[in-house]
């Protein structure tokens, strides 16, 4: 566990790959790598191969029952996890994940939950996977990017790492920003724009921007805002979308119980 200048507990993120020299990579750039740069966050990458116990180094092995592919060895894996994160019920050992097509899908109440978690380890995957004892003998969880297959674990690393980078005190400029991002308040983000005012596309058709944004009354720009998240929610992701009414019916339910049983006025 890594702590900064002042003593406090750094958000930890420790990866093992077969390819450590991938990390830190994009996060090494713009504002996670500064944070990282600064002791914001801190960033472990071990290589799984330094693990591997024969003279060729193996970490990987045909399956039982036969099938196209390898599969990563539990005995090499076992000593990887147990070296970085400690052995199970070790006190302090944060999340371990495994970075899976056929987990819980990646989502922006994850990357908070994450966020508050001192330590994150991840194990990305190559070949067709790992020995399945692993992911029992240390409670892995499993976390997916999508409904897709990736050549290994290390990119699907980089996105999960970026996403709770991001919303680490001190990593963005404006705290206000991510409360006005995607997936906060239950909706896709609003459209945004900038100068000039009237732009000239390479067709020659002119493109002005919104007269609500122009007009400096804050109110009714948060209204247009939300009206607009809501028309693209709607549109684009049916399903944000019904959870979303949902969530108002029932604020609304519970508002409705509150005043049926506050007090009756005199």
């Amino acid at each position: 566990m890594n702590h900064g200048a002042s003593g406090s507990l750094v958000w930890t993120a420790k990866v093992l790959t077969l390819f450590p020299e991938m990390f830190p990579g994009p996060l090494g750039l713009s504002l996670a790598g500064k944070a990282l740069e600064n002791g914001v966050w801190a960033l472990e990458s071990v290589d799984i191969r330094s693990f591997a116990r024969d003279k060729h180094r193996s970490v990987d092995d045909t399956p039982f029952g036969g099938g196209a592919g390898m599969v990563m060895r539990p005995d090499v894996l076992d000593a990887a996890l147990t070296a970085t994160a400690g052995p199970p019920g070790t006190p302090g050992r944060g999340r371990a994940i495994y970075l899976s097509p056929r987990g819980r899908v990646l989502d922006q109440e994850l990357v908070k939950e994450l966020a508050a978690t001192p330590v994150v380890t991840l194990l990305c995957g190559r070949y067709e996977g790992v020995d399945e004892r692993v992911l029992d003998a240390h409670g892995l969880e499993e976390v997916s990017l999508g409904d897709f297959v990736l050549s290994g674990g290390e990119t699907a690393a980089l996105c999960l790492i970026d996403a709770v980078v991001r919303l680490l005190p001190g990593v963005m400029g404006n705290v206000e920003t991510a409360g006005e991002e995607s997936f906060e308040r239950g909706l896709l983000e609003y459209p945004h724009y900038t100068r000039p005012a009237v732009w000239t596309d390479g067709q020659g058709v002119e493109r002005s921007v919104p007269d609500i944004l122009l007009s400096g009354h804050h109110e009714k720009v948060r209204a247009w805002r939300l009206a607009e998240a809501e028309r693209i929610t709607q549109a684009r992701r049916p399903d944000l979308w019904n959870r979303y009414e949902a969530g108002k019916k029932a604020e609304g339910q519970i508002g409705k119980r509150g005043r049926r049983r506050g007090p009756k006025p005199e």
